[in-house]
């Protein structure tokens, strides 16, 4: 038996969902969850082997979601997401279901999931998934979500002060203080917006609105004066991309 979470926020959906499970008996849907929160909390009461989920949602997106759950499960997205997106995704899901999706087309998705649904290749396809997510949504150029013991933060990118590598993490700097996020530094500078932030050193990437002087270091290095007084050094690349962002 396999157990199935159907996490999407419009009922009908998650209604048609569960009607077209029912030609599958050895799939038994535990939980329906309206929104991105409830869906974490079930995923990690629950431990299913495989979710059906919709990437708009209110809270928190599908995507950012995933980010929450430390061993994600096998996933099927049912979405009208953007077509961007779903290419993005297509090749590490188990599938895609375009709403309106038939009960044909349903099933296929089922049966590849049922196929192929070994608890190494879903761990796999789990993990592929979550290290594609740049550019997958457009949330995740205005946000930032990240989890703090038990509770989930959501930083407006405009809230960031700046960014700092640390060790397998990226230390997340605003005026609340400094949060943790299990990311690469390459995946922010990705995601985030060029025109509003500039990696100026392999360990930093600088809001360039809180940039209030730049003064020259040793050498061919600068250190970046920001609002809150932090001092972050810039080296010679750092400071070529930065001159190029803020026209100078």
């Amino acid at each position: 038996m396999k157990r199935a979470l159907i996490i999407d926020d419009e009922p009908l959906a998650r209604l048609i969902v569960r009607e077209y499970l029912m030609d599958y008996p050895q799939i038994e849907v535990l939980q329906e969850c309206g929104d991105g929160f409830e869906g974490v909390k079930a995923i990690n009461q629950y431990q299913p082997d495989l979710i059906f989920l919709d990437v708009q949602m209110p809270k928190i997106n599908g995507f950012e979601m995933l980010e929450l759950v430390e061993n994600p499960p096998s996933v099927i997205f049912a979405t009208a997401f953007d077509e961007y997106a779903i290419k993005a995704f297509e090749t590490h899901a188990v599938d895609y279901l375009l709403k309106p999706f038939s009960k044909e087309r349903f099933g296929k998705a089922v049966d590849k999931f049922l196929s192929q649904s070994t608890p190494a290749q879903a761990q796999k396809i789990a993990d592929d998934m979550l290290n594609s997510t740049v550019a997958a949504s457009p949330a995740q150029h205005e946000r930032i979500v990240v989890k703090t013991g038990t509770k989930v933060k959501i930083i407006p990118v405009q809230d960031v002060q700046y960014l700092e590598a640390d060790d397998d993490y990226v230390s997340i700097h605003t005026q609340e203080g400094s949060f943790l996020k299990n990311k690469t530094m390459s995946f922010f500078e990705q995601t985030l917006d060029p025109r509003q932030f500039v990696r100026v050193h392999r360990s930093y990437i600088l809001a360039v609105q809180q940039i209030t002087r730049i003064d020259p270091y040793e050498k061919d290095a600068h250190i970046a004066i920001l609002k809150s007084g932090a001092k972050i050094p810039v080296s010679k690349t750092g400071y070529v991309k930065l001159k190029g962002v803020l026209g100078i």
